[in-house]
C-alpha cells in the first residue's frame, strides 16, 4: 500500500469521479485507475462501485476512507515536521529593521541567535518603517522591527510590540554643556544634524518642533545613524537620537535627557497577516522577545 495510491483514493471517494480527482491530483486518468484497482488487489475488495455515471464507495471503501485520510495527515504532519526541523539547520532568515536598532538592539540578538543556529543564514535589510511595511507586503522580508504606529494604508500585519524607548539629545563632549533636562523649545536656535528624509526620528523630531512652535534649524542633514553620530561628535550640531543608541555611542559625545513629557517611540516586530513566518524566523522572534523584556 503506498501513499499515493491512498491520495488517490480520497480524492476519488471525494469527487465520486475518476477523471476529476485525477485532475485534482494532476495525474492522468488512466494512471490514476490503474493504481485505484492495484490497492483493490492489494487490500483483496473492491473499493468503490462503478454502476454508470455514479461512482460510490462500497462498504470497503468506507471503512478506508477514514484511516486513509488518518495516514494522509499523518504523513504530512511528519513531512512538516522534519522540514521544520531541517530550516533551523540551514535556512535563512530576512529581517528587516531601521538602522537605529541596526546599531542599538540587534548586534547582541543576532549574536544569541547564531550560536544556537550557526546553520541559519542572517539576510538584514535597512531602511525606514515605511519602506520596511512595502518589502514585508511584498514577500521580501520574514519579519521586520518597525515604528509604530503603521502608516496610513499599510498591508494586513501582525504586529507584537518590543519595547517603547525614550528620544534623548546627543552633543559633542567638547561643545557647551547643554542645560539639563532639554525641552523640545530649548533646540529653537541650536544647529540640528538631521537624518535622511524617510528616517522615522527625523519625522519625529521635526513633528515636536513644529509642535513647539518652530522650525528646526540644520548644519547637516541626510545622513544614516553612524554618519549623525560622527557628525554631532564632530561639533557640527546636536541631533535627537533613540537612547539605546546613544547609550552605544562610545566616546566624544554627551548625552542629555529631553523634558517631560518627552518623546517617545514604540518599536514592534511585524510579518504579513496570511502567511506564517518559516521556523527559522519564528526562533529569531522568540530571541528578540526576550531580549526586548531584559532592556
Amino acid at each position: 500500500m503506498q501513499l499515493q495510491q491512498l491520495l488517490y483514493f480520497v480524492a476519488v471517494a471525494e469527487t465520486h469521479h475518476f477523471t476529476q480527482a485525477a485532475e485534482r491530483v494532476h495525474v492522468a486518468q488512466p494512471s490514476l485507475s490503474q493504481q485505484i484497482r492495484a490497492l483493490e488487489t492489494e487490500l483483496g475488495a473492491e473499493l468503490f462501485s462503478r454502476a454508470r455515471g455514479n461512482i460510490s464507495l462500497t462498504e470497503a471503501g468506507e471503512t478506508l476512507l477514514p484511516l486513509a485520510r488518518r495516514i494522509l495527515a499523518d504523513a504530512d504532519t511528519a513531512r512538516h515536521e522534519v522540514q521544520e526541523l531541517v530550516q533551523l539547520r540551514r535556512g535563512r532568515v530576512r529581517l528587516g529593521a531601521t538602522p537605529s536598532l541596526c546599531t542599538g538592539l540587534l548586534p547582541d540578538v543576532l549574536r544569541v541567535y547564531h550560536d544556537r543556529h550557526p546553520g541559519i543564514r542572517l539576510l538584514i535589510e535597512e531602511g525606514g518603517s515605511h519602506d520596511l511595511v512595502r518589502q514585508l507586503a511584498r514577500g521580501a522580508l520574514d519579519l521586520a522591527l518597525i515604528v509604530l504606529p503603521l502608516p496610513p494604508g499599510s498591508p494586513a500585519l501582525t504586529t507584537v510590540e518590543l519595547l517603547r524607548e525614550d528620544l534623548v539629545v546627543v552633543s559633542s563632549a567638547s561643545a557647551k554643556a547643554p542645560r539639563r533636562p532639554v525641552r523640545i523649545a530649548d533646540l529653537r536656535d541650536q544647529p540640528l544634524v538631521m537624518f535622511r528624509h524617510g528616517y522615522d526620528l527625523r519625522e519625529l523630531t521635526v513633528a515636536a518642533c513644529r509642535a513647539a512652535g518652530f522650525e528646526p534649524g540644520f548644519t547637516v542633514e541626510g545622513g544614516e545613524m553612524d554618519a549623525v553620530l560622527g557628525f554631532v561628535r564632530a561639533g557640527l550640531g546636536m541631533a535627537v537620537v533613540p537612547s539605546m543608541v546613544a547609550g552605544r555611542a562610545g566616546p566624544g559625545l554627551r548625552v542629555t535627557p529631553l523634558a517631560r513629557p518627552g518623546l517617545r517611540r514604540t518599536i514592534a516586530l511585524a510579518h504579513r497577516s496570511d502567511v506564517a513566518p518559516p521556523r527559522a524566523a519564528r526562533e529569531l522572534q522568540r530571541v528578540l522577545l526576550a531580549s526586548a523584556a531584559t532592556e
